[in-house]
């Protein structure tokens, strides 16, 4: 089974208020020594596998460079980076190869860079067209700069383009929120992600808001029921548009899905490298599922050789992935096909919980699916909790995009 490779690099032009990733502004010096470091893990991913106990596989048929803003680096360093995974890793005929970029980052040397590595995925952190609403996040692009940035893509020969807008910013209202629908509807890109703004007290917004403050725009932000409203309006105007969910924050034009995403909620193995990097691979043991392991969030100790972190997950805990990481999807989860995979006995344990969220009007049954119903998915927190015993471990589900 084909990998899904994922690379981080952690540097930002600018540290944005809401924003809790292992990704901070550095000094260029840095950059040099981290692709250093990077391209070392790379050439000893496989021994890496080994010693994690995790079944390695060469092929891979996915390649995702996030961050963080990866086209921060030099095209010599992003070229020594594909250089050594493709050294190191054998590409199947056809792999979607993503870099995420920073709207403001893509000059006409880095998007021809990027085209000579093989990229032929874009991802642009937009997250509003209206400038105000951008500005006050921190984000350094405008509007204008994004749609000529897109056409800069495309006129490349890379038209596989994802644009991510977040709903609940501050300043943003039911009708700069429509706006900035149509604006990325208009660019005719293939692929939106779309989040709703996360009150997270590891981030400096998050902090603020919990704290009842007015610092980074705080007192502007908007409450979590019009939040919960502007999301449902993107499913609906998005919907009808062509570009379908397929996941609670993923929209696509039909062949256009992310496919190294959908690797994260089928459990199918991949391999993070870099800082905060996080991998899942099988195992060839009967008695646990799979082995995960991540990289220190700390640059420095990464950077010092630091090793992973490891997990090992048991068939039970394998069986809860499956059912909240196979929910994000709108397909869902076929209990069938689970109970095929874990066996009867395990599935029973669930379905109370299930009859429970369906009389809740937070799952219901599709044929032979079982899926999230669109109060579900605005609550799919508290659906996947029913799913999660206490012991289990905890599992980054690393953001999609």
């Amino acid at each position: 089974m084909p990998l899904g490779l994922y690379i981080a690099v952690p540097f930002c032009r600018t540290k944005c208020t809401y924003c809790n990733f292992a990704s901070d502004v550095f000094s260029r010096a840095v950059f040099e020594n981290y692709v250093s470091r990077l391209c070392a893990e790379i050439r000893q991913a496989r021994a890496t596998a080994q010693n994690m106990g995790g079944m390695f596989e060469s092929t891979a048929d996915s390649v995702y460079l996030g961050g963080g803003t990866p086209t921060l680096l030099d095209v010599a360093q992003l070229q020594r980076i594909f250089v050594t995974i493709r050294q190191n890793f054998e590409l199947t005929q056809d792999p979607e190869i993503t870099v995420e970029c920073a709207p403001g980052t893509l000059s006409e040397a880095v998007v021809a860079g990027l085209a000579e590595c093989g990229v032929n995925r874009v991802s642009l952190g937009v997250q509003s067209f209206i400038d105000q609403e951008a500005a006050s996040v921190g984000r350094l692009h405008k509007r204008e700069v994004v749609l000529n940035e897109i056409a800069r893509v495309r006129a490349a020969g890379i038209s596989n383009i994802n644009v991510d807008l977040i709903a609940g910013l501050p300043h943003q209202t039911r009708e700069s929120w429509s706006q900035s629908l149509d604006e990325l509807i208009a660019t005719g890109v293939p692929h939106a992600s779309v989040y709703m703004l996360e009150v997270d007290n590891d981030s400096r917004l998050g902090r603020e808001l919990i704290a009842g403050g007015q610092r980074y725009h705080a007192h502007f932000v908007p409450d979590e029921d019009l939040t919960a409203d502007m999301y449902e309006v993107a499913c609906q105007l998005l919907n009808q548009a062509g570009i379908q969910q397929y996941e609670i924050s993923n929209f696509a034009r039909v062949g256009f899905e992310s496919r190294h995403n959908l690797k994260y909620w089928t459990r199918r193995p991949y391999l993070g490298l870099g800082v905060d990097a996080h991998s899942m691979l099988l195992t060839a043991a009967e008695s646990r599922a799979a082995v995960r392991f991540s990289n220190s969030d700390a640059l420095e100790k990464y950077v010092a050789g630091a090793a992973p972190e490891r997990t090992l997950v048991t068939r039970d805990q394998a069986l809860q992935e499956s059912f909240f990481l196979g929910l994000r999807m709108n397909r869902g989860v076929d209990p069938a096909e689970m109970a095929n995979q874990f066996g009867e006995a395990a599935m029973n344990d669930y379905s109370a919980a299930i009859d429970e969220l369906t009389g809740n009007d937070l799952l219901e049954c599709d044929g032979s699916f079982i899926r999230l119903t669109s109060r579900g998915r605005l609550l799919s927190n508290e659906v996947f909790e029913k799913f999660i015993s206490v012991e289990t471990h905890s599992v980054d589900l690393l953001r999609a995009t």
